[in-house]
């Protein structure tokens, strides 16, 4: 059924003309925003912070939550055609991650990925790009997720339906509150060939969780004002990430502990899952600082639980992407599309042991 829905997409994705279509703005009450948990406070900006805290957090920071990694726009509809108009602020310009990784818009239908939308090298502000993800389908309802870009900020200037579509809320999630993950260009989503291959996506469409990013590129290093914001949003777990954009095993010490002790003293009884580094290609190469870190997170979490913390576990980054599993490297550092469904296979098993 599945194979017959991707083929029967990609055949008939033909352009449909805008006369036929009905746009709706991302703020439509028939589209449900997720992922962004300050979305509405936001006024319809895809920021994954507060626009509160613009001024508060680091300038690095903020501008890397104007790219809405891990939102995504959700709706159920017997809509025959499904398309979207976007806009960006710039081309993409990584040299890790395609255009596609970067600046892509997927569309899942039921689960299953039909096509991406994506920005060229020419995008600039006022430049409108349209996508037809599929048109002439079969009019049954189908739950469709849209996984917004990863690494480039984007306007969704509109989500289009055909005239006679029904439009209704989608199906709700196995657990009530998202589960929140806290970290580093890797949590970000770097370097997944697309939006929809994160490991929070994967896991997201695994285990049927919501799920909200906040992992910062280069930045996600454990600041007491992030700590602050990670704990303001009400989840149904956290995942802590991010030892590896601090430069130095002692510079963890500073802010690792710190940052636990803002979560559980906000949610007392919440689960957290920390993990430690996973395998990178320079270990081989004779550096020390990564074992050093996952050293002192060990150390953290065990005193945690050894003072009556039941509510938290440890999970070695290296059981999720491994010495073995350096073909799941981009650039000895960040995972691709193998090493990310690894690590999200390793924590959906420890994920639904923990919550489900």
């Amino acid at each position: 059924m599945r194979l017959a829905l991707v083929l029967f997409a990609t055949t008939l994705a033909a352009q449909t003309p805008d006369s036929q279509l009905r746009w709706l703005p991302v703020t439509a009450p028939e589209l449900t925003v997720e992922g962004l948990p300050w979305f509405a406070q936001n006024k319809g900006e895809l920021h994954r912070l507060p626009l509160s805290l613009e001024k508060v957090v680091r300038p690095p920071v903020w501008n890397l939550a104007k790219s809405p990694s891990g939102g995504r726009i959700h709706f159920r509809t017997d809509s025959a055609s499904i398309a979207i108009r976007l806009e960006y602020p710039s081309a993409p310009n990584m040299a890790n991650m395609h255009a596609f990784g970067q600046t892509g818009v997927d569309l899942y239908a039921d689960g299953v990925y039909i096509g991406t939308a994506v920005a060229d090298k020419d995008a600039i502000p006022g430049k409108t790009y349209e996508k037809v993800y599929f048109s002439k389908m079969p009019r049954v309802e189908r739950d469709i997720t849209l996984y917004l870009s990863l690494y480039k900020p984007v306007k969704v200037l509109g989500v289009g339906v055909d005239a006679e579509a029904h439009l209704s809320h989608p199906k709700p999630y196995a657990l009530a509150r998202p589960v929140v993950f806290y970290g580093t260009s890797i949590t970000q989503g770097g370097c997944a060939s697309r939006s929809g291959m994160s490991y929070q996506a994967i896991l997201g469409r695994m285990l049927n969780i919501d799920f909200v990013n906040q992992g910062y590129s280069g930045n996600g290093m454990g600041e007491p004002e992030m700590a602050k914001a990670v704990a303001d949003i009400d989840a149904s777990a956290y995942v802590l990430d991010f030892a590896q954009n601090n430069r130095t095993a002692d510079e963890l010490a500073k802010v690792y502990a710190p940052f636990l002790e803002t979560l559980r003293a906000k949610h007392p009884d919440t689960p957290i899952l920390a993990i430690t580094p996973i395998y990178s290609s320079r270990e081989a190469a004779g550096d020390k600082e990564l074992q050093k870190m996952r050293d002192h997170i060990r150390q953290v979490i065990s005193k945690a639980i050894a003072a009556g913390d039941r509510h938290l576990q440890l999970v070695e980054g290296t059981d999720l992407l491994g010495p073995a599993q350096g073909d799941g490297l981009v650039d000895g550092t960040h995972p691709n599309d193998l090493g990310f469904q690894d690590m999200a296979t390793g924590l959906a098993a420890r994920l639904r042991k923990f919550l489900l």
